[in-house]
C-alpha cells in the first residue's frame, strides 16, 4: 500500500538544522554583545531572521509528511533569510571599518575547518562570548556560507523527491485505486471459487470478461475514443 503520509519531522537530525542553531545563538550573543540594547531595529532584524532560517527548516520538516511542496518553499525560505542575514554582517563589517577575511586567509582556512567539523552551539560558545566584533563577524560568514550550501543541496535532493513521491493528492489517487484494485482481485477470485466444475469455472471466467468489454466500451464511447 502507497504511503498518504510520508515520514517527516527528522529536522534535528540535519546538519543544515545544527548549524542554523548555532547561528541564531551566536546571533543573540553578537547582538546582545555589540549592538545597543534599544532603539536599534537592526538587532531584532538580524534576530529574526537567524531564528526564521532555523524555525522555516523545522516547519517545512513538519509539512513534509502531507505537503513535500511547502516543505520545498519552507527549506527556500530558509535560505533566503540566510542571505539577508548575512548582508547585516557584512555591513556590520563595514560600518566599523573592519574587513571580510579573504578566501586565502589563514584565519577563514582555519574557520572553515573548525565549522566543518562543529556544528553543535556548545562547541562555539565560548568563542562568541569572548572574540572581538570583527572575529565574530568572520566566523558567522563562515556558518552561514556552509548552512547555505547546505540548504542548496538539501533543496537539490527535496526537488527530487516531489518529483518522484508528488503531492499528497496524487498519494491518496494512488492509494485508492490500490484498494479498488485489490477488492476487485478478491471479489473475482471470490466469484471463480465458487464455481463447481470445470464447466462453471469457464462460463464464470466469460461472464467476467463479457462484463470488462462491456465496460470497456462504455468507458471508450463517453471519453469519444
Amino acid at each position: 500500500m502507497s504511503d498518504i503520509i510520508l515520514p517527516h519531522s527528522g529536522y534535528r537530525k540535519l546538519i543544515a538544522y545544527k548549524k542554523s542553531d548555532v547561528i541564531y545563538q551566536g546571533t543573540v550573543v553578537f547582538c546582545r554583545r555589540f549592538l545597543p540594547s534599544h532603539g536599534d531595529r537592526t538587532v531584532d532584524q538580524m534576530t529574526q531572521a537567524a531564528r526564521s532560517c532555523k524555525q522555516n527548516i523545522a516547519e517545512g520538516s513538519a509539512a513534509a509528511g502531507t505537503s513535500l511542496e511547502t516543505q520545498l518553499k519552507l527549506t527556500n525560505v530558509a535560505r533566503a533569510t540566510l542571505d539577508e542575514l548575512l548582508e547585516d554582517y557584512l555591513d556590520y563589517l563595514k560600518v566599523h571599518n573592519a574587513a571580510e577575511w579573504a578566501m586565502e586567509d589563514e584565519k577563514k582556512t582555519a574557520a572553515r575547518n573548525f565549522a566543518k567539523e562543529h556544528a553543535d552551539w556548545e562547541s562555539w560558545k565560548a568563542i562568541f562570548e569572548t572574540r572581538p566584533a570583527e572575529t565574530i563577524c568572520n566566523l558567522m560568514i563562515v556558518l552561514i556560507q556552509q548552512t547555505r550550501y547546505l540548504l542548496e543541496k538539501l533543496l537539490s535532493w527535496q526537488e527530487q523527491d516531489f518529483k518522484e513521491k508528488g503531492g499528497v493528492r496524487e498519494r491518496m489517487h494512488t492509494a485508492r485505486s490500490e484498494v479498488r484494485a485489490e477488492s476487485w482481485d478478491k471479489a473475482i477470485y471470490s466469484y471463480l471459487d465458487l464455481a463447481t466444475d470445470a464447466a462453471d469455472l469457464e462460463r464464470r471466467t466469460a461472464e467476467i470478461a463479457d462484463r470488462a468489454r462491456r465496460t470497456a466500451y462504455g468507458i471508450a464511447k463517453r471519453k469519444g475514443w
